[in-house]
């Protein structure tokens, strides 16, 4: 990676994580779609059904060429849409950004990464399979820990709490000024700008 800019000046595919339905749309496991959806009302557009197994929605985003994508597979089975999504658009893994919800992150904080493992997460895990390759970019919305001995599987497919739900739209509009970051200014910059915070 000569620089760490996605994509290395060619289109981006930036990937929000979530399942799909209403039933889910206010679990914690779906920060990723509500990332991306905050994306879309920027770009001014609205998604569109693709072969490719996703929704996708095309347009500029810090000057650059991007692709917005939801997969409409649930969260375990993401990889097929995002690598089929990653062909159609002739994107190699390193212009690929994922957002996807992060429990060891405190919730409201961000962090990005380029490659890693899946840390249990099976968004993650089904991506990584697929692309054949950990090489890609990573958003973390955190999530924070789930209370006492409440199972993570079970916390993540909860709603966020009401504390949590009056702070959603502040960390979800920073969550996406991160992305927009990345794309424009790369990933250090991206870390130095949000890590901090």
């Amino acid at each position: 990676m000569a620089n760490d800019l996605p994509g290395a000046g060619e289109l981006v595919l930036l990937v929000g994580l979530g399942n799909p339905g209403p039933s889910y749309a206010g679990n914690r496991h779906n920060a990723g779609f509500l990332v991306v959806d905050e994306l879309a009302a920027r770009l001014g557009g609205k998604f569109k059904a693709h072969k490719s197994g996703a929704e996708v929605l095309e347009g500029r985003l810090g000057g650059r060429r991007v692709v917005l994508a939801k997969p409409r597979s649930f969260m375990n089975l993401s990889g097929g849409p995002v690598a089929g999504a990653a062909r159609f658009f002739k994107v190699g893994p390193d212009g690929v950004v994922v957002v996807h919800d992060e429990l060891d992150v405190p919730y409201g904080a961000v962090r990005l990464k380029f490659g890693g493992g899946d840390n249990g997460h099976n968004g993650l895990r089904s991506i990584t399979k697929s692309l054949g390759t950990r090489d890609y970019y990573r958003v973390r919305f955190g999530v924070g820990r789930p209370p006492g001995r409440m199972d993570p599987a079970d916390f993540v497919l909860k709603d966020f709490s009401a504390v949590e739900r009056r702070e959603l739209p502040l960390n979800v509009d920073r969550c996406a000024d991160a992305v927009e970051e990345l794309v424009s200014a790369g990933l250090t910059a991206a870390q130095n700008a949000f890590h901090a915070t």
